[in-house]
């Protein structure tokens, strides 16, 4: 059995729509770091991924899907249902994101400033 996913793993606050750098969509980065520890259930998923809609999550992961980083497979018994995992280009990811979270931590203040700044003026 699995642990489960820390329900806390993302800040609520964290302002993730401002992050200049993101892999696919917004989503796209935190579905990675989901995966990470292995296989997941979509209702694994919503657990700490819980502000987004289960229509953009799907549409998240079919993304991703598409892309190469994740694998979808469909399970028959013992009941039927869906697991999504990393695929090794998938996991390559794992470090990107792991250096864009560090940056982020870093500068994402005076990213804001900018911004904040550019609004004031137009």
């Amino acid at each position: 059995m699995r642990e489960p996913l820390d329900p806390e793993m993302f800040d609520p606050v964290c302002p993730s729509e401002l992050m200049p750098i993101r892999i696919g969509d917004k989503w796209g980065g935190m579905i990675v770091q989901c995966l990470e520890g292995g296989p997941r259930r979509f209702s694994e998923l919503r657990v700490p991924l819980r502000t987004v809609t289960p229509k953009v999550l799907t549409a998240s992961l079919r993304a991703l899907e598409r892309d190469g980083f994740v694998l979808r497979t469909v399970h028959a018994v013992p009941a039927r249902h869906v697991e999504y995992e990393l695929t090794p280009l998938g996991r390559s990811l794992l470090d990107v994101i792991a250096t864009a979270r560090a940056w982020a931590e870093t500068h994402l203040p005076a990213l804001l400033d900018a911004r904040e700044a550019a609004d004031r003026r137009a």
